[in-house]
């Protein structure tokens, strides 16, 4: 059996809080030195952070290649970053809609495309979070849901069109025990006989996908409830 890699560098976006918490926790655990990007670093302690707006691409690009020349390299990256704001179409501002889509889809891809000379270089790998709303649509969320459609079909012309140069897994988690549904209208926020998944499975899940041997890829993974409606 083919011994697992080690983590080395692995930048996680949105690492400040939610999953991309979780998972710089689990990669801290698993021996790996975790990099945090997020808006708002203010709170990340013990591990090296640094504020960026993803949805300011240009920005995050000339950042993840600063600090892909500045720890040598990177040997994987997570775009855990991802935001919503629930709302019917005639009831969400143009600038809204379209920064959901900018932070969730538009960010994925900056980071993705500025850390590929150093993934390419360490054959590294690449995770990207999707959503059980990349396999299933709801109303009031038509950004949300375009956004992370957008990650599964970017993802998957990654993993085609960088096949034997790097891994690309796709993780699609249902909705999780963190803060993201904080702030809602009460119609959007999860019920209390809900079903969330812990974020530290879903984080667990991560660690393994990025330590699988060379030549080996889990392509998609899909984290959720024995009653989630989405899968299969």
């Amino acid at each position: 059996m083919s011994s697992s890699r080690s983590l080395g560098t692995v930048l996680v976006t949105g690492g400040a809080s939610g999953l991309g918490a979780a998972v710089v926790a689990a990669v801290r655990e698993a021996g790996g030195r975790p990099v945090v990007l997020d808006l708002d670093v203010s709170t990340v302690d013990s591990v090296d952070a640094h504020a960026v707006d993803v949805s300011d691409t240009r920005a995050t690009e000339e950042l993840v290649a600063r600090l892909a020349a500045q720890y040598g390299g990177l040997d994987a990256v997570v775009t855990a970053a991802g935001i919503d704001r629930p709302a019917p179409l005639d009831q969400i501002s143009g600038t809204d809609w379209e920064r959901i889509v900018m932070v969730n889809l538009f960010g994925t891809a900056a980071v993705v495309r500025a850390a590929l000379p150093s993934l390419f270089e360490s054959h590294g790998r690449v995770v990207t979070i999707a959503s059980s709303l990349a396999l299933r649509a709801l109303g009031d969320a038509t950004a949300y849901c375009a956004s992370k459609f957008g990650v599964l079909g970017f993802s998957r012309s990654l993993a085609a069109e960088t096949k034997g140069r790097l891994g690309v897994t796709t993780v699609i988690p249902a909705g999780m025990n963190t803060r993201f549904f904080e702030g809602r209208q009460e119609q959007y926020k999860p019920g209390a006989d809900a079903k969330l998944v812990d974020a530290a499975e879903v984080a667990e899940a991560i660690v393994f996908a990025l330590t699988r041997p060379r030549g080996v890829e889990l392509r998609e993974l899909v984290i959720c409830p024995e009653e989630e409606p989405s899968w299969p």
